[in-house]
């Protein structure tokens, strides 16, 4: 169970002012009037897959998993008090999990195909879902008796026919797609690409515009164990992302990802360049693997289209937490991922690659330091008025005082001066249970809704691009898979989960 991020107050918000003084941690905090310091970032819950693959789900039992490509986090409403999550028993500086731990064969292995093709994710998105993506098969069972050993043989020879005919209609089919010019390719979600020969034709939507600095997007079951990915969905979802950002940003290399994102920016010709990732937790195994699949990807596709590296997604919060900035704990894990950075580092420049990259982390936005700035290129900060517990008319205000305070200001104390970013920023527009779906600010201002996100959407993002604040909006799609855990989890898309934009307007920024 990771450390929840704390948000510290801003000034200028509630009925307070003045500051607080933490002497445990030796930091001042300003405080608003808000409780922020005992307010959780709890979006990322930690997620339960199947720990023994099978196609029944009526006896699964599930395991613990931290290694993926987002963060966990401790959970509301999920049995996990928030002194579990805060301290006791797996507490500040606690081990975190290992995928291995989950109990899936070669889970790490998947970031090392680097050559986009959907043969390697054999398995519908379906049977992926449901069995962690991977399939089952029980072994015949052998019988004595010889009339069922005929019988078997006469199935086979009809199974036998059947796909025979079935791969003869299939072919006859497909040919007949490629003679018209323009064939679909189906997603997972019904969507299809227009052109298979040619996905740099498609259609552009009216209602999409090129507003958005950048957001933060993680393909379909790009998130191991599940690792079933198609280069299809990935390339429909660029195509899509490109009239409204020309700049992504991933989690990490697991799946395939990296290669699958870079191949369809290729394909579909679009001006976009993307933050590779590489997710960092207490497997060296899965980072190791994960260096391999960008170094992979980049030989491959080249920089032209890659801005950067970010090495590691709320590290630092899950090993340290935010209580201090000068603790041994905090300072280890600032450690691990400056050392984590050099080896990235090293790695990318002996590829001998056109330009020089960056290489960064991704954190919580109360986190940065001039400690941590010093070993960066640059840092992404994730600041969430949500977990704020602010109002949504005063929610884009608080996002641009508190990225100003707590990552560009502490960024700047650095010799080297790093680049800072907003990872993560936006607004969910559901929830599962009603008991989360409010941020505390009342209703309706802190509700979970498509009404709070227009808002949200009209008085931050267009601003945000004047007063240059460089950002990723979270998300582009909202993620079906996170429903298990309940809350406003599965709702923080643009999109819904089928590409279908929410009701809302993009703004037009000049």
């Amino acid at each position: 169970m990771s450390q929840p991020q704390r948000y510290s107050s801003v000034p200028g918000f509630g009925s307070q002012g003045g500051y607080k003084d933490y002497p445990e941690s030796g930091t001042v905090r300003r405080n608003s009037g808000f409780d922020f310091d005992n307010l959780v970032d709890d979006r990322y819950h930690t997620p339960q897959f199947l720990a023994n693959p099978s196609l029944s789900n009526t006896s699964s039992t599930y395991k613990d998993l931290s290694s993926h490509p987002h963060r966990s986090r401790s959970s509301f409403g999920s049995g996990a008090a928030l002194g579990t999550a805060a301290g006791a028993g797996t507490g500040i500086g606690s081990t975190m999990p290992l995928m291995s731990e989950t109990s899936r064969p070669f889970a790490a292995d998947y970031a090392r195909q680097n050559i986009p093709s959907e043969e390697y994710y054999p398995m519908t998105d379906t049977i992926a879902n449901q069995n962690g993506g991977f399939t089952a098969t029980t072994p015949p069972r052998s019988n004595k008796k010889k009339w069922l050993i005929i019988g078997g043989i006469v199935l086979g020879i009809i199974a036998l026919i059947g796909i025979i005919v079935g791969v003869v209609v299939s072919q006859v089919n497909k040919n007949n797609n490629s003679s018209s010019g323009t064939s679909s390719v189906n997603g997972s979600d019904g969507s299809t690409l227009k052109n298979s020969n040619d996905p740099s034709d498609f259609d552009k939507d009216d209602n999409l515009h090129q507003s958005f600095w950048g957001f933060a997007y993680t393909p379909q079951n790009a998130q191991p164990p599940w690792c079933g990915a198609s280069q299809s969905n990935v390339t429909r979802d660029i195509q899509l992302l490109s009239q409204v950002t020309t700049r992504l940003r991933l989690y990490g290399a697991n799946c395939n990802q990296s290669a699958l994102v870079l191949q369809a920016i290729q394909d579909t010709k679009v001006n976009m360049t993307v933050w590779l990732g590489i997710y960092v937790d207490s497997n060296e195994t899965a980072y190791t693997s994960q260096v391999s699949a960008v170094s992979d990807a980049l030989k491959t596709y080249g920089t032209d289209h890659v801005s950067g590296v970010t090495v590691g997604n709320e590290y630092i919060l899950n090993t340290a937490g935010t209580d201090s900035l000068t603790s041994s704990v905090y300072l280890a894990a600032v450690k691990t991922i400056a050392d984590k950075i050099t080896e990235v580092n090293t790695t990318v420049q002996a590829l001998g690659l056109s330009k020089a990259l960056p290489i960064g982390t991704s954190d919580a936005g109360s986190v940065m330091s001039e400690t941590l700035g010093e070993g960066i290129d640059y840092f992404m900060a994730n600041v969430h008025p949500w977990f704020g517990s602010v109002a949504i008319d005063d929610a884009a205000s608080w996002t641009d005082q508190f990225f100003q305070e707590f990552d560009v200001e502490p960024a700047a104390l650095a010799s080297n001066k790093p680049d800072v970013y907003i990872a993560e920023t936006g607004w969910p527009t559901a929830s599962m249970n009603a008991s989360e779906a409010n941020d505390g600010a009342g209703s309706p201002q802190g509700d979970a809704s498509v009404a709070n996100l227009q808002t949200f959407l009209d008085t931050f993002v267009c601003q945000a691009n004047t007063n240059g604040t460089q950002y990723f909006y979270f998300e582009a799609f909202d993620e079906p898979w996170k429903a298990q855990y309940g809350g406003v989890e599965p709702y923080w898309g643009l999109w819904d989960s089928d590409r279908n934009l929410k009701n809302v307007t993009i703004p037009t920024c000049s």
